[in-house]
């Protein structure tokens, strides 16, 4: 029974594209090629192949293929053509024996007709042409295929680029020629199939690679999350070292971690090794081996071979291994500014067993360790300076927190800017690490560290040298600065009270979680400035609270023995006066009228001197008085030498203030006179100078400060800090109670005031030009409007 449309098909339904004629007994031709119909197949084939994607796989396209190459050749079924495809492995040199796909072979397909090496597959390559069966003389069937009945064949190379991936094989169980028409249409079409088949393959291999991108994604976070879930550093370094070893196959591995204060890399973590060796440390420059050299060039080491040189010679066992490693691939930990901070290495006894995938991989568990290690010494940071606040000094606070930033953001120099609040307003340099000169003062307007106070954020350069916000590019070069980084130091209200910078050598680029770090370190340094002031005035409160009821006994005290001096003492003068009236002979002797006079004034005189040191302890009258009204009375009344100047600047524009009229003055006169008592027979001059400033603890309140300095010799360091003793005093004075400075801090206390010994300005350059002088800096609060 014929097939439906045989007068138009042949065998299996196939489109007729020859028709058939007879040239000798057993030898038949083909001829008459229906070209629209073969074109029509071509462009058909062209058309599916061109539309093959991604989601295309390799034998879909090669039974494609396959199927085609027989529609251009099956007219007869006679014929029973069949065509096989066999893919090149480039890596291998040979065919891909699992690659096989064919189509006409019918219910039994050919099985193990491998191509040989002397086969026709192996000729077309090598020729890079077709191969024709019975044009080859010395060139014999594959005896499995002769078998099977087939007696004309016919191997195409499939070439791409001029590079093989596969080979086509159309072969008839007929003795016949292939049509020269039939060649035409194979020729052509060949070229179509070599380059679907690459095209296949590259999506295949990056369908491949994407999904082992994937998968190691997906194993990547969830050792992420095996990670995260680790509470100390320890357990998440050896976590991060058992995923590494998991997802490159590797048989070794560790984790050293670089001591910064010693200069080593210590053995943190170990898998596979003798647990002995975690106690050895190994320096970066080590030469001697492959983590040395990673840690000395800062770039990951993928070695194929470890026998090979160079690695041979500088190779370093772990321990006592289960295998001899062949290879290893070792990755730097790089922190700020590309700092090392450690290495992850993994070996295995596997030659080249590393490939670039596992280098990613590795990389980016490099990367997971490293920010674990600068979170880590971060909160060891925060900790530590958590514990300075308690017993240590702000300034102390400060410049730890200064050194820590150096050493986590691998800078060179840090520095701690305070905000001065004045006309222009000014940062001067509170703290600094790394050699930084002392006395520094920046503008706030116009200037870098001033765009981090005035923006409230971050601030970064990359190019000091040609920054124009750097004023002192002098310094930046002396320093070796190339860039900066800038966090501003904000109190609790989000007022600006400085900034925190660290500047090092370039080229180099803040990351996030630099900014992110110094903002911390920044804002644990203002709590710590703010700490500081707070228990300052929490101690001056207390100090105030002991002086004023310590005054409130002895003015009692003061007032009851003032009474009693006055009967006792005050009656001298006029018994005396009384007994010279009634014995006026006692004035004519000159001997006992001297006497009584003296015992008459030695007791006026112990009266005064009695309510004078009276007046000190009486309570102070505390109302709102004019700074300048106090400073102009005791300045007329001040006997000046004629080697020192008095200069005075902006009291007339001060607010009126809380303080006692009698108290202020006796303040200045002690001030003042200390300094011209400083200067002695130098010649100077004693400044005088106010201003308003805000309290750094509550912005809405505000005080009056006054500097007294002069350009003397100063105060000794070793007499700093004893100044302010009620027993200490570096003159003595008939005419004095010898209480000094300390009478000063008593009153100042009373008006709710205090006062300090401002530092000496630091040297330039090493250099101080001429005296240190001494300058003391008292506050008082201004007085409420309504009582102005």
């Amino acid at each position: 029974m014929k097939p439906p449309n045989a007068d138009r098909h042949g065998a299996e339904g196939l489109p007729r594209i020859f028709t058939m004629v007879t040239t000798s007994p057993g030898n038949p031709a083909v001829h008459g090629l229906d070209w629209p119909t073969a074109l029509g197949i071509l462009r058909d084939a062209g058309s599916r192949m061109n539309h093959l994607g991604p989601d295309t796989s390799l034998a879909e396209a090669l039974q494609l293929i396959a199927g085609t190459a027989i529609r251009l050749v099956g007219s007869n079924a006679a014929d029973r053509a069949s065509a096989v495809i066999y893919t090149y492995d480039p890596a291998g040199g040979c065919f891909d024996p699992n690659s096989r796909v064919a189509a006409g072979e019918g219910e039994t397909p050919l099985t193990g007709d491998l191509p040989r090496a002397t086969g026709m597959g192996a000729t077309s390559l090598a020729r890079r042409a077709r191969v024709l069966s019975y044009e080859e003389q010395g060139l014999s069937f594959h005896p499995l295929k002769y078998q099977a009945g087939i007696r004309t064949s016919a191997c195409y190379p499939l070439l791409a680029g001029g590079h093989p991936v596969g080979a086509l094989y159309i072969s008839l169980h007929t003795t016949r020629c292939f049509a020269a028409d039939e060649l035409l249409l194979l020729d052509t079409f060949v070229h179509l199939a070599a380059v679907a088949i690459y095209n296949t393959r590259q999506f295949e291999g990056m369908n491949r690679a994407l999904q082992r991108k994937v998968d190691a994604l997906e194993r990547l976070q969830c050792a992420d999350q095996l990670i995260s879930s680790r509470r100390n550093l320890d357990d998440t370094l050896r976590e991060i070292l058992n995923t590494a070893l998991n997802l490159t196959g590797a048989e070794h591995g560790s984790f050293r971690i670089l001591d910064k204060r010693t200069g080593q890399l210590q053995l943190a973590a170990l898998v596979g090794a003798d647990p002995d060796r975690r106690r050895e440390s190994l320096p970066p420059v080590e030469a001697s081996g492959v983590v040395g050299w990673v840690a000395r060039h800062r770039e990951p080491a993928r070695i194929a071979d470890l026998r090979q040189p160079p690695w041979s010679q500088i190779y370093r066992p772990m321990g006592e291994q289960r295998g001899e490693p062949r290879s290893e691939l070792a990755v730097p930990l790089l922190g700020s500014g590309r700092g090392l901070e450690g290495v992850l290495n993994v070996e295995s006894p596997h030659l080249a067993h590393f490939d670039a995938e596992a280098q990613t991989v590795l990389v980016s568990l490099a990367t997971q360790a490293t920010i674990a290690l600068q979170e880590a010494r971060l909160l060891n940071v925060i900790e530590e300076v958590s514990e300075h606040m308690a017993n240590h000094t702000p300034d102390e606070v400060v410049a730890l927190l200064l050194e820590r930033a150096c050493h986590l953001l691998n800078a060179s120099q840090a520095a701690a800017w305070e905000l001065e609040q004045g006309d222009p307003p000014e940062l001067f340099l509170r703290a600094h690490f790394g050699g930084l000169p002392a006395g520094y003062r920046v503008p706030v307007i116009g200037s870098l560290l001033g765009r981090a106070v005035e923006t409230r954020q971050p601030v970064m350069s990359t190019d000091l040298a040609g920054d124009p916000r750097l004023g002192r590019r002098d310094l930046a070069q002396r320093m070796g600065w190339d860039v900066a980084l800038i966090a501003p130091l904000l109190m609790r209200d989000g007022t600006p009270r400085g900034a925190l910078a660290v500047y090092a050598p370039g080229p180099r680029a803040f990351s996030d979680w630099d900014t992110r770090l110094l903002t911390s370190l920044a804002n644990h340094a203002a709590v710590a400035l703010q700490l500081g002031e707070a228990l300052d005035q929490a101690k001056l409160a207390e100090e105030r609270q002991a002086v004023a009821e310590t005054f409130a006994v002895l003015g009692d005290i003061s007032a009851n023995l003032l009474h009693r001096v006055n009967n006792l003492i005050g009656t001298i003068p006029v018994k005396v006066q009384s007994l010279t009236s009634k014995r006026p002979a006692l004035a004519d002797d000159p001997y006992t009228a001297e006497k009584l006079a003296d015992i008459e004034a030695g007791a006026r005189g112990a009266m005064e001197v009695a309510r004078e040191t009276v007046t000190y302890l009486r309570p102070v009258r505390l109302q709102a008085t004019r700074l300048a009204e106090a400073y102009a009375s005791v300045a007329a009344r001040l006997h000046l030498p004629p080697n020192v100047q008095l200069a005075a600047s902006g009291l007339e524009d001060l607010p009126p203030v809380v303080a006692g009229a009698e108290a202020l003055r006796l303040i200045f006169d002690n001030l003042l006179g200390n300094a011209c008592d400083a200067l002695g027979d130098l010649r100077g001059t004693v400044a005088v100078s106010g201003r308003v400033l805000a309290d750094t603890l509550e912005p809405g309140r505000q005080w009056v400060e006054v500097s007294v300095a002069d350009d003397g010799p100063g105060v000794p360091l070793e007499l700093r800090d004893r100044i302010f003793e009620p027993n200490f005093s570096t003159k003595h004075s008939a005419k004095k109670l010898g209480f000094g400075l300390w009478w000063v801090k008593t009153w100042l206390q009373r008006c709710g005031g205090s006062i300090v010994l401002a530092a000496p300005p630091a040297p330039v350059n090493g250099e101080r030009a001429g005296l240190p002088g001494c300058t003391f800096v008292f506050r008082l609060p201004l007085a409420a409007k309504e009582d102005q």
